[in-house]
């Protein structure tokens, strides 16, 4: 759907019914929450609306045509399909005074972008200049990760661990993402390592915080946080040639703060994660993640995002495979030792479908519903997977991994030495309370 800046929208397009009622939630924001906005909704065999209009205050109007889309730049997959319009170097963005919001969540003034010294860092990748990537990685072919591949890959995860659970610390009433951001920012320069989302596709800060109903994607910005807002930090490093990539939810406040139903959605969004990376070892499908993860939450209610996946990761921050994370109805590539990929499943509590505010980054839930997610950086070994962004000893353990049906505490790995590592952090978590 192409949104319109005028004030009088009227959706006649040749749909089926179950198009149409997956639209009605939105349009029903937009009849009720803009109070000059005109909307129809009719079937393609039908003169009757689905959703009775709003008295129009305007006579202006726009056909909102699937087929008549604007020109828009374009972008790669993975963290960035779209390139955004933003000038990083000002402090304001651009607004739509007419764009509707789908929840509560605004977006907020942002800080100047941050800087990177190369002289700081080990490496800057290809697009932190200009922001376009120039190395990419095959669509097809998946890498096998060679011994020295695979000890730079290491070193990454644990960076990106450690800057993660820092922000996570972080994550306080009365605190701004973009104070989260300036602080992943400096701990990844002092870690040796560019903070990879930055001026990614010209991407403006160093991390992704998605607040509430915000999917994926969501910018730093001046916003406090407040007490029971669920929050996922996304953080990528690129140390030494390679990236770590994982990212973890937060409650603000803490498990008192957040409401069942928000404890349920973190709950079964880490359970199917996990289960998901259960089944990840030589010889097996990838197409077993997507179907574990939708088998696991839609009986429970919920939905999983189709519109983002997860990737292959190395030297390039975006390669294959694919990592869908609802079912595939086909064989795809069957995993092997020394593939590196994420799995981050996106879940919802209503409908999965992926609104864009102006800014053409932030994804939030078109019904305004809240949205959850967890990402790991796995490798295929020869007896399972381990997780490259495993928790440390330092690491907290949250009231959903404690909580687990599919694990209790600390999820590692499942081959023989993640296993072990995962016992051992366990067991010095359960003494040290």
């Amino acid at each position: 759907v192409v949104w319109s800046r005028t004030t009088s929208i009227d959706l006649t397009m040749a749909m089926t019914t179950m198009t149409i009622q997956r639209l009605l939630p939105l349009a029903a924001v937009l009849a009720t929450a803009t109070p000059n906005c005109h909307v129809h909704a009719f079937l393609p065999s039908s003169t009757q609306p689905l959703l009775a209009p709003s008295t129009p205050t305007s006579t202006t109007s726009l056909d909102m045509n699937k087929r008549a889309k604007p020109k828009r730049k374009t972008g790669g997959g993975g963290f960035g399909k779209k390139v955004t319009n933003i000038n990083i170097k000002t402090k304001k963005k651009p607004t739509n005074p007419n764009f509707v919001y789908a929840g509560a969540l605004r977006p907020h003034d942002q800080s100047p972008t941050r800087i990177v010294d190369p002289d700081a860092v080990l490496a800057i990748p290809d697009y932190a200049i200009d922001g376009v990537p120039k190395r990419r990685g095959s669509a097809y072919d998946i890498e096998i990760k060679s011994e020295e591949d695979i000890v730079k890959m290491r070193a990454a995860g644990k960076a990106a661990r450690e800057v993660l659970d820092l922000a996570g610390r972080m994550a306080k009433a009365g605190v701004t993402t973009d104070e989260i951001d300036e602080a992943v920012h400096a701990a990844s320069v002092e870690r040796g390592a560019y903070p990879s989302p930055l001026n990614y596709r010209k991407f403006p800060k160093s991390c992704c915080t998605s607040v509430n109903e915000v999917i994926c994607h969501g910018i730093p910005d001046m916003r406090p946080l407040e007490d029971g807002d669920v929050i996922n930090i996304d953080i990528t490093v690129y140390l030494d040639g390679y990236h770590g990539d994982c990212s973890e939810m937060f409650v603000v406040g803490g498990p008192e703060a957040l409401d069942e139903a928000g404890r349920n959605l973190i709950q079964t969004t880490y359970d199917c994660w996990v289960e998901s990376m259960e089944l990840v070892k030589p010889g097996v499908n990838y197409n077993v993640i997507g179907r574990s993860i939708e088998e696991h939450v839609k009986p429970k209610g919920y939905s999983t995002v189709r519109s983002f996946c997860g990737h292959g990761i190395g030297q390039t921050f975006h390669t294959a495979p694919n990592i869908y994370h609802y079912t595939v109805n086909q064989p795809l590539e069957e995993m092997k030792p020394g593939h590196v990929f994420t799995i981050e499943p996106m879940i919802c509590e209503g409908l999965a479908d992926p609104y864009m505010w102006p800014d053409d980054w932030t994804a939030t839930t078109v019904d305004g519903k809240r949205s959850a997610q967890f990402e790991h950086t796995l490798l295929v070994t020869e007896d399972g997977v381990e997780a490259l962004t495993g928790k440390l000893e330092s690491s907290p353990v949250q009231f959903w991994e404690e909580a687990s049906a599919i694990q209790k505490g600390i999820w590692l790995g499942t081959s023989e030495g993640a296993r072990e590592r995962a016992e051992k952090l366990n067991g010095s978590k359960v003494e040290s309370k």
